[in-house]
């Protein structure tokens, strides 16, 4: 009797053990019902007006796929954490998540400088980042999928679209002082000198993270632009897009004199604006909510009611946009190559995603056979009264993306992957 006692002892503890280990970035599977992954948006600070909906987005995918049946039998477990806008703070709560939470992967940041800060800590301990917002290029971490567009995918595009659409001659380069819209305009000035547009007619100006006076800047667009053909090229980023346009209409400029042409402007932006005054100014994205497929419709719909279900600000209200669909998009795909690779194992997930197909609510997509970033369409965007997007112009099919910019490398020698596995 005492052995029998001993037995059924030992196996309620063999049982519990099981079911208290999950497979984390490198570890093997088990009998775990969950398996957590991190989110790591700033909810608070100058970047919440566009990082909020991408939290909300991507716990919407995690309801839809545990609703499936979660990722290899494991239900998804989301960690939400808030860096607020805080540069250095990112590195610190993705550390948490990473080493604290043990998080599978982790879906986050929006400005370079946060996935620039957060870096270190993704390649230190070989974890997975799930990137979706366009970008500037010059990176590609074995550690990091780049669900946003690269430079060629959006930038270039959109100057060109510029010139041969708009007649543009002169450009005026205005964003916000960090390593995007620097490093942007890099490449836009080196594609528009190699077009012939000369130096004297292309001006470069930065403020900083939520500057709200922009009187004397629109002052000096508006003198630029006396003589006619100039537009802007705006990287301008979070709330400090408001008092911009406010600035641009009350000094009377309007998209027929000088239209402005935004990187990162879209429509959940726009929900925050008094979007009259920005009728018919445009943007430069992978996806608009205006694509009318009955994929995205769904999608559309979806991400409203679960909105509205959810008690989140805006209900019914709230909008899709380029960084939002690649959001959920990401969730999506990591979770199509786990199951490829029947695994949560970093390394085997990575090999999975090359090459991976897979259907967004914007379309088919693809990611890249080796540099870490996804085959995407261009579309240019102008501005409605309803705060939506008509198309103008589209890419004939989806671009193959760079991670460093031949304008940039003149001489064809790009530099080696960073990260992935360690020794």
């Amino acid at each position: 009797m005492k052995e029998k006692k001993l037995l059924v002892i030992a196996l309620v503890l063999l049982v519990s053990l099981g079911q208290m280990v999950f497979a984390n970035g490198g570890g093997e599977e088990t009998a775990a019902e969950t398996v957590k992954i991190g989110i790591l948006h700033s909810l608070s600070g100058t970047m919440a007006i566009s990082e909020t909906s991408l939290r909300d987005v991507v716990l919407m995918a995690v309801e839809e796929i545990n609703a499936d049946g979660g990722v290899l039998g494991h239900q998804i477990e989301p960690v939400v954490v808030d860096p607020a806008s805080n540069w250095p703070l990112f590195y610190d709560k993705a550390k948490e998540l990473i080493v604290d939470e043990g998080v599978a992967v982790t879906f986050g940041c929006w400005t370079s400088v946060s996935r620039k800060s957060v870096l270190p800590a993704f390649e230190e301990y070989n974890a997975l980042l799930y990137y979706p917002v366009q970008y500037e290029g010059e990176e590609q971490s074995l550690n990091v999928f780049y669900t946003g567009a690269s430079p060629n995918q959006q930038l270039v595009p959109a100057a060109q679209y510029m010139i041969d659409e708009m007649g543009a001659e002169k450009f005026y380069l205005l964003g916000t002082d960090y390593v995007f819209p620097r490093t942007a305009n890099k490449v836009l000035k080196a594609y528009l000198e190699s077009v012939g547009v000369p130096s004297e007619n292309i001006i470069e100006e930065y403020t900083p993270f939520s500057h709200q006076d922009y009187q004397s800047i629109v002052a000096k667009i508006k003198e630029f632009s006396a003589s006619g053909n100039a537009v802007v090229l705006s990287t301008i980023n979070g709330d400090s897009n408001v008092p911009f346009y406010k600035e641009f209409a009350n000094q009377g400029l309007t998209a027929e004199d000088v239209p402005v042409m935004a990187f990162s402007v879209a429509e959940d932006e726009l929900r925050a604006m008094d979007v009259q005054p920005l009728v018919g100014h445009l943007a430069a994205w992978n996806y608009f909510q205006s694509i009318d497929t009955p994929e995205n419709n769904n999608f559309v719909a979806a991400f409203k009611d679960y909105c509205v279900a959810n008690g989140l600000p805006g209900g019914a209200d709230r909008v899709t946009d380029d960084p939002i669909e690649a959001a959920y998009f990401g969730v999506y795909a990591w979770a199509q190559a786990v199951e490829i690779a029947g695994t949560f194992d970093v390394d085997a997930v990575r090999e999975a995603m090359y090459g991976l197909e897979f259907d967004a609510p914007g379309g088919a997509k693809m990611f890249h056979g080796d540099n870490q970033h996804t085959y995407k369409p261009v579309y240019i965007g102008e501005i409605r009264a309803d705060g939506q997007f008509v198309i103008v112009w589209e890419s004939d099919g989806l671009v193959e993306p760079d991670s460093y910019s031949s304008l940039l490398h003149t001489d064809g020698n790009y530099p080696a992957p960073t990260g992935g596995p360690q020794e």
